[in-house]
């Protein structure tokens, strides 16, 4: 579903090391060449100190065989005088260029300030081969926001849950220490755990009518949503699957305005063995919906599933309508089901349906052919209700219990 979005931010998040990494590489640079500078110019002073010490030392050593040569000396210390001969031989054969080449090697290793020098170059030049961690700065982050908001539009997740993701994503990652070699990886963990935070844990239906208290009475759930989003499809996926858990129940066609819809679900009552009560069309469906109730009261039915005509959630008299269903029924459950597909429209839908009768959960139907996902990161962050079930095809085993790993799993990410 996010595939396109996980390509994405992946070249997003490879860009963005490569701008720290060219940055710092920057600053590296400059510090180096700072420190080379310095170095130069200190040997240079170094090496007019050494060439001063070493004509000294010539002179000193001239002066010293001058009595040498008139022999002015007494015989007795004639041993020390050959020995200066010698050193002075030496000096005068030793080449200048070597002696200046040798000083201020010498004099280098004896400075403490060059030698502060050197241990800095010997730093940086570890730091430019071992940096392992780099720091997203809020400047970074914000040149990629943009670009990233975008996506999520793209996969149908709505404005306001955009912004809450990246504001989220923001406040994990920046001014972070992250390692550069895992950046990436981190990055989309922190993305996940924002879906994940973001989508609500589904409970179970089953076993909320099995653990009723008074046993006496149905354990009664109203469904409702706009037209076309195979409401009723959904509804005899439920009662087919409650009779594989031994759980009865009854079906109320409360749909008393679109052609054909009485039909339809006496139609899906017939095939998975499930009484369906029904009226005329054009009569008042919260009677229906009473009548289906005291009928599963009568015959001992563990639950009743009443389907409600889609309405356009614009439509103030339609909604006044379920409004009155939910009062007449009081269900115990009130579960809107949309289309995996519907995208931002879904928003301002389950808005007014959560509004109106206060929707329990969630159900999505085509979401086998939802290559987004983004619907239900948005009607779950809006209503903080909780996806129950997946429509995945036709066939009444084809809806699946909402799971949040399988789900982020199937993302993509």
């Amino acid at each position: 579903m996010f595939g396109k979005l996980k390509d994405k931010l992946k070249a997003w998040t490879k860009k963005f090391t490569s701008d720290v990494e060219e940055k710092t590489k920057k600053v590296i640079d400059k510090a180096e060449a700072k420190i080379v500078k310095d170095i130069k110019k200190e040997t240079k002073k170094i090496s007019k100190t050494s060439k001063k010490e070493i004509n000294k030392d010539k002179k000193s050593k001239k002066e010293i065989s001058m009595p040498m040569k008139f022999q002015v000396f007494d015989k007795s210390f004639r041993p020390d005088l050959e020995k200066l001969k010698e050193l002075e031989k030496e000096i005068i054969q030793e080449k200048p260029a070597k002696k200046i080449q040798e000083k201020p090697k010498t004099i280098i290793k004896e400075n403490p300030q060059t030698t502060e020098k050197e241990t800095k170059e010997s730093f940086f030049s570890k730091v430019k081969s071992k940096i392992t961690k780099v720091k997203i700065s809020e400047e970074q982050f914000d040149i990629y926001a943009e670009e990233l908001e975008m996506l999520l539009l793209e996969n149908n997740v709505a404005f306001e849950v955009a912004e809450k993701i990246i504001a989220e994503l923001k406040e994990k990652v920046v001014g972070k220490e992250l390692l550069k070699k895992e950046i990436e990886g981190q990055i989309m963990e922190s993305f996940k755990d924002i879906i994940y935070e973001i989508l609500i844990e589904p409970f179970d239906i089953y076993g909320k009518i099995k653990s009723r208290e008074d046993k006496s009475k149905p354990f009664v759930i109203l469904f409702c949503g706009i037209n076309g989003t195979g409401k009723t499809t959904s509804i005899a996926k439920i009662a087919d699957a409650m009779k594989k858990q031994n759980i009865s129940c009854v079906l109320a066609a409360a749909d008393t305005f679109r052609a054909a819809s009485i039909e339809q679900i006496k139609k899906h009552g017939e095939k998975i063995g499930v009484p369906v009560i029904a009226h005329g069309y054009e009569s008042d469906p919260a009677s229906v919906g009473f009548d289906a109730i005291k009928y599963a009261e009568k015959n001992k039915l563990d639950c009743v599933l009443i389907d409600t005509a889609g309405r356009m959630h614009t439509s103030k008299n339609l909604m006044a309508q379920i409004e009155k269903i939910a009062r007449v029924c009081n269900p115990d459950l009130k579960i809107y089901v949309g289309e995996s597909t519907t995208g931002n429209d879904a928003i301002e839908q389950i808005r007014s349906f959560n509004f109106s009768i206060g929707i329990d959960g969630i159900i999505l139907s085509k979401a086998d052919i939802d290559d987004k996902g983004g619907t239900a990161l948005s009607v779950g962050h809006v209503t903080k209700r909780p996806i129950l079930y997946l429509g995945t095809g036709q066939e009444y085993d084809k809806i699946e219990p909402f799971d949040k790993e399988k789900f982020i799993e199937r993302l993509g990410l």
